[in-house]
């Protein structure tokens, strides 16, 4: 299966991809894989110098693209676009990573964070993919759009941050929508979410605001692997153009919900 993908991935070769929240994790092992797979990658994040190395990391140097951005502002968005457009002719694949979450709960979070949760989660992934997809009608090529999503846009378990859960819940709804649109434009546009549960990045310590706490929550069973996720990517991209992966949903063998 994977020389069968490798070989149906010769396709996007030399297509432009890009990929949000490739600073670290999964969206950093995406990019990698991606530009391995001979595409030209696009990434951004709002520290420059995190990302800036990934293209020599691949051995890709001229086949890869860094911006500055800050997914919270529309405008820094639109410019990304531009710009990858202006030097390469307009986008062929995007990959919605950047998320992220914060635990608390209704009664005493900080609006503030709901608010981040949301800019990010949902509001950037739609900017995002509404200038991909003006891009993809420029050129008319097979093009595909997949979401990053989780579980948590599936349950809510016991304990978790409902605001949290509810944009992963959004981003589902945005891919059935976004597919019904694709499908009554007769666009050649595929779209997938890809829902992991617990995978072994920055993001536990981030939501619990705790080295230790990560430690505790990743050290409880075998999680995925930024690997894990990035391969389901490819997967998708894989498939004949006839055959849409709609959702992949992946979790520890290991974890009960």
């Amino acid at each position: 299966m994977e020389d069968r993908n490798r070989v149906a991935m010769d396709r996007w070769r030399g297509r432009v991809a890009v990929v949000t929240g490739a600073s670290s994790g999964i969206g950093r092992v995406i990019t990698l894989g991606l530009l391995k797979a001979g595409m030209r990658v696009a990434v951004c994040a709002r520290r420059l110098e995190v990302i800036e190395g990934l293209g020599e990391e691949a051995g890709m140097p001229d086949a890869f693209l860094a911006c500055r951005v800050d997914l919270r502002v529309e405008s820094e968005i639109v410019r990304f676009f531009d710009t990858v457009g202006k030097c390469w002719q307009g986008v062929h694949v995007l990959v919605n990573n950047a998320g992220l979450g914060f635990a608390g709960d209704l009664t005493s979070q900080d609006p503030g964070q709901w608010r981040e949760m949301f800019e990010v989660n949902v509001l950037a992934l739609c900017i995002c993919t509404q200038q991909a997809l003006a891009q993809m009608q420029e050129h008319h090529d097979e093009s595909h759009i997949i979401h990053i999503g989780s579980m948590s846009g599936h349950r809510v378990p016991t304990g978790a941050n409902g605001a949290y859960c509810a944009t992963k819940f959004a981003v589902r709804a945005l891919t059935e929508s976004l597919r019904q649109e694709m499908h009554a434009a007769k666009r050649p546009v595929r779209v997938t979410t890809i829902s992991p549960g617990l995978v072994e990045t920055g993001f536990a310590s981030n939501y619990a605001g705790s080295a230790d706490a990560a430690a505790k929550t990743y050290g409880a069973l075998k999680c995925l692997q930024s690997e894990d996720v990035a391969s389901a990517v490819l997967y998708a991209l894989a498939q004949p153009d006839h055959m849409q992966i709609h959702d992949i949903l992946l979790r520890p063998k290991e974890q009960g919900s």
